[in-house]
């Protein structure tokens, strides 16, 4: 109450012990990988193969947003290596709503949520 806390203890319990992280915080390290760079590869030709976004040149009056690549190693349950896998998000965080962009991303139903519905419907006749 008085600005007094007690430290978080994080106990980690594990069947199969998980290496130390191997994932690089940028780019200039993920490069010198071959695993690193066909992820990098990978989302690069799934982003064009998606039509994700158009090279246009900006507005005068807009904020042009950067990119990060993120890089995350994927475990199997065993603790052992599944994949490599590199993601390019945006920085948005220094958009102004209305001034550097007029749309956003509609919404997407989740399977999940569809099978309820129907389960519902069903159901209820």
């Amino acid at each position: 109450m008085n600005n007094i806390f007690r430290p978080k203890q994080i106990h980690t319990i594990t069947k199969h012990p998980i290496q130390p992280s191997l994932e690089p915080t940028c780019v200039s390290q993920a490069i010198s990988h071959p695993q690193w760079r066909e992820a990098m590869s990978n989302e690069l030709t799934a982003l064009m193969r998606h039509g994700t976004w158009d090279l246009v040149p900006p507005p005068k009056n807009c904020n042009p947003i950067g990119c990060k690549w993120v890089f995350r190693i994927k475990r199997k349950s065993d603790g052992s290596i599944d994949r490599f896998k590199a993601r390019l998000v945006a920085q948005g965080y220094n958009q102004r709503p209305g001034l550097d962009f007029k749309e956003t991303f509609s919404p997407v139903v989740k399977p999940a949520t569809i099978r309820s519905v129907l389960s519902i419907a069903v159901v209820n006749g």
